[in-house]
C-alpha cells in the first residue's frame, strides 16, 4: 500500500464527508493505493456514525473511536500502530490541511529520501493572539531541538516513511514535537514544505491558549528525557554536588571568620546567629538530597527492562549473506550484561 492518511479528530462530523471526497479524488487522480484511517477521539456529535457511514461507501476509509476524549497525541499513536501505507500522512479533520498537498509530500519521502517531512503554513488565516504566540514557540523549539529548518512544528500536515511511525511514541501532548521524537529516534532526515492554510469551514477550534503554556512545560520534559533520561546522575549528581560544596564552603567560612574574630579579640556573634550559616546549611540539604535523587534515578535505570535495548538498521554477520541492508526496517536488540 502506498499511503495512509490518519485523521485525529473531535467533533467534525461536517468537515468529514467532504474531507473523504477531496482524499478520494486526489489518490484517484495519481492513482495511489491508499487506507484513511479516522482516529475518532471520544466526540460528543455524530462523527463516528458518519465514519461508519463513509466506511460503507468506500471500504478504504477505517476507523477508531475512543470511550472518551483522551487528545490529539493518543489518537495519533493508535493510528500510527495501525498504519499499513509505505508513507504515512497526518492531517487535520477541520478541513484547514489541502489533501492536494498529499502527491508531493509523497514524492519528498520516497524520491528525495526524507524520514520526516512538516508542512510550513506560511500564510495563516488565523488571528495576532493564534499567530504571534505560535511563531515564539516555534523559534524555542528551534532553538532547544536543533532542527533550525522547521518553522512550523505543531502543523498537522506532516509525511513520514513507515519506519518512523514504528518506532516513535506519541504520548501526552507530545505531538506537537514529532519531529523532535523523530530525531531522538535517530531519524534526522526531516524536511519542510510550504503548505496551504484554508480557513476553517465548519465548527470551532478545539485548542485554547493553555496549549502554548503546555507545550513548553512538554518541550522540557522533552528536552530532559533525552538529554539525562538514561544518565539521571549527571544532572541531579552534578548540581547536587555542586550545591552541597557551595555550602560547606560557605560554613567553613562562618565558622573561620567566627574564630578570627574571637582571636583577634574583635566583637563576634554566634554562628547560629547568623544568617549565612542557615543558607549554607539549606544549600547543603538540598545538595544533598538533589544527589540522592540522582542515584534513586540510577537505581530504577539500572532495573528497567528496556535498558539496554538500542536501534539498529543495519548489522553484517557470517550467517548473513547479503550486507545490503540499507531501508530495512530498524530492529531493537537486547544486549546482555
Amino acid at each position: 500500500m502506498d499511503i495512509s492518511v490518519i485523521i485525529p479528530l473531535y467533533n467534525e462530523a461536517e468537515s468529514l464527508p467532504e474531507l473523504v471526497e477531496w482524499i478520494e479524488r486526489v489518490m484517484k487522480e495519481n492513482n495511489f493505493s491508499y487506507e484513511v484511517l479516522m482516529i475518532n477521539d471520544g466526540s460528543t456529535d455524530n462523527s463516528w456514525e458518519v465514519i461508519e457511514q463513509l466506511h460503507r461507501k468506500n471500504p478504504a476509509v477505517c476507523g477508531v473511536s475512543f470511550r472518551r476524549n483522551y487528545g490529539k497525541s493518543p489518537a495519533l499513536n493508535v493510528g500510527f500502530a495501525r498504519a499499513k501505507g509505505n508513507v504515512v500522512i497526518t492531517m487535520d479533520a477541520d478541513l484547514q490541511d489541502s489533501p492536494d498537498e498529499i502527491p508531493e509530500l509523497y514524492r519528498m519521502i520516497t524520491r528525495d529520501g526524507f524520514d520526516l517531512v512538516s508542512g510550513w503554513k506560511k500564510k495563516r488565516y488565523d488571528p495576532l493572539s493564534k499567530t504571534l504566540p505560535t511563531k515564539l514557540f516555534n523559534a524555542t523549539a528551534r532553538r532547544v531541538s536543533g532542527i533550525r529548518n522547521l518553522h512550523d512544528f505543531n502543523c498537522g500536515l506532516k509525511a513520514y516513511r513507515r519506519e518512523v511511525v514504528k518506532h516513535i511514541e506519541v504520548y501526552g501532548d507530545m505531538h506537537r514535537y514529532i519531529p523532535y521524537l523523530a530525531k531522538n529516534a535517530g531519524y534526522s532526515k526531516i524536511g519542510e514544505k510550504v503548505v496551504q492554510h484554508q480557513a476553517r469551514k465548519y465548527g470551532t477550534t478545539k485548542f485554547g491558549l493553555d496549549r502554548f503554556v503546555n507545550g513548553y512545560l512538554d518541550l522540557i520534559t522533552l528536552w530532559f528525557q533525552n538529554k539525562f533520561g538514561v544518565k539521571p546522575m549527571h544532572f541531579f549528581g552534578l548540581l547536587g554536588s555542586l550545591m552541597f560544596i557551595i555550602g560547606f564552603i560557605a560554613i567553613i567560612i562562618v565558622g573561620a571568620s567566627k574564630l578570627y574574630n574571637m582571636c583577634a579579640g574583635y566583637h563576634y556573634i554566634l554562628v547560629t546567629d547568623s544568617p549565612y550559616f542557615y543558607l549554607s546549611l539549606t544549600f547543603m540539604i538540598l545538595g544533598t538530597q538533589l544527589f540522592l535523587t540522582g542515584f534513586l534515578g540510577e537505581l530504577v535505570i539500572r532495573h528497567a527492562p528496556d535498558r539496554n535495548q538500542y536501534e539498529v538498521n543495519a548489522e553484517i554477520r557470517p550467517e548473513i549473506e547479503s550486507a545490503t541492508t540499507v531501508g530495512l526496517p530498524a530492529q531493537k536488540i537486547s544486549v546482555g550484561r
